[in-house]
């Protein structure tokens, strides 16, 4: 049996999240021994701990703006040291044969493997392009002999990273990620009205047009605001439902999208519910997703969990998105950072209930064709036993 020691730099449930927790929960538990590290406590970790995987709370060398203060400096070197400590006494007991870091946001997977010898996988899953001293850093992290093999979770964030790099292209491919359509609850009548009742407060006839994800500097919100508010007075029977939190310490991106909605006066048109972890009936309830991400998604894991759920989505024409959603089969494709034409293509399935539902049934079984979970884990654990 192999033992893995899996490092993630969230313990929350957002797409990244869902993502680790799919995949080390499906593995084949006959061949593999994984034991997960997390930042810190959290939904995450009682999931883990709901399938019998070993759960450890340690740093993990999260980057982050502030670390480039003197104070931010001093809780690296401290992070590094402890982190090291922790994974070391690990190491001890289950000797670890591969280190898998999930996203580029955590080096303590990589420092751990370099200096103890052990195979490492960086799984990637950001298109990091700015700052231009990140891009050269990570390209050159992720080239480092001691990175044994770098997966991606898109074809388009491959290409991204490989791009004139190539030694990193011999040891990359790339592995959509995939969704356990199995842990899709079947839609329940009684409870989706109880949430429009409740959460949306929406009237039968309207419809809700919803962004599922994080409330931060590149999720579009304030996007789809913007485009929401072009709409808004055309048409009576709408509403507009962010469904997220922002990071924690970042408040003041909620703070700032509260501030625009009411300067938009559309206070009883919009809504921002906190995250939920019952997402599943929340999807159910909705009628249009949105994705208008600002940077290019690496992969967009909401886009398909909203056509699991059957729902048409409207997404920015970049990035992993450009794989997920084919235009005018499962949702609408739209120019990236441009209000109006995201209103427009609001506006086609706003006035199309048959292409809202035509666009679900397709990305439904898009996402099973496709994005399996199934395939997902099988091409890992081939990679596993190449390593």
């Amino acid at each position: 049996m192999k033992s893995i020691l899996f490092i993630h730099q969230s313990a929350e449930l957002y797409g990244s999240d869902k993502t680790i927790l799919m995949f080390i929960s499906n593995l084949d538990k006959q061949k593999y021994l994984p034991v997960v590290i997390l930042p810190f406590d959290g939904p995450l970790k009682r999931e883990f701990e709901k399938n019998n995987i070993k759960v450890v709370i340690a740093p993990v060398l999260k980057l982050y703006r502030k670390m480039f203060t003197p104070a931010g400096v001093m809780k690296f070197f401290k992070e590094y040291k402890d982190g090291l400590e922790i994974i070391k006494e690990l190491d001890k007991t289950y000797k670890f044969d591969i280190v898998y870091s999930h996203t580029l946001a955590s080096l303590i997977g990589i420092v751990f493997a370099k200096k103890y010898k052990i195979k490492h996988l960086w799984h990637v899953q950001e298109i990091i392009a700015k700052p231009v001293l990140f891009n050269k850093g990570f390209k050159k992290l992720l080239s480092l002999k001691c990175n044994d093999v770098a997966v991606y979770d898109s074809r388009t964030t491959m290409e991204f990273w490989i791009k004139d790099t190539p030694v990193l292209a011999k040891k990359s491919e790339f592995i959509c990620n995939g969704l356990d359509v199995a842990q899709k609850p079947l839609p329940n009548p009684e409870a989706i009205q109880q949430i429009r009742k409740d959460f949306f407060k929406v009237q039968p006839n309207e419809l809700v047009i919803a962004l599922v994800g994080r409330i931060n500097s590149w999720k579009g919100q304030p996007l789809l605001l913007d485009a929401f508010q072009l709409i808004a007075s055309k048409y009576d029977n709408i509403k507009l439902v962010f469904i997220g939190s922002a990071p924690p310490n970042q408040e003041f991106f909620e703070t700032s999208l509260k501030a625009k909605i009411s300067d938009y006066k559309l206070e009883d048109r919009v809504l921002i519910i906190p995250f939920q972890e019952n997402i599943w009936q929340f999807w159910d309830s909705i009628d249009i997703a949105v994705v208008p991400s600002t940077e290019p998604e690496p992969f967009g894991m909401v886009a398909i969990e909203a056509m699991i759920s059957k729902k048409p989505v409207v997404a920015a024409n970049h990035g992993g998105l450009t794989e997920t959603v084919v235009n005018n089969h499962n949702g609408l494709l739209f120019e990236p950072n441009n209000a109006k034409a995201l209103a427009e293509a609001l506006e086609v399935l706003i006035n199309d209930e048959s292409k809202r539902k035509l666009f679900g049934e397709n990305g439904y079984h898009r996402t099973i064709e496709h994005f399996s979970l199934e395939k997902h884990v099988e091409k890992f654990e081939t990679i596993f036993e190449k390593m």
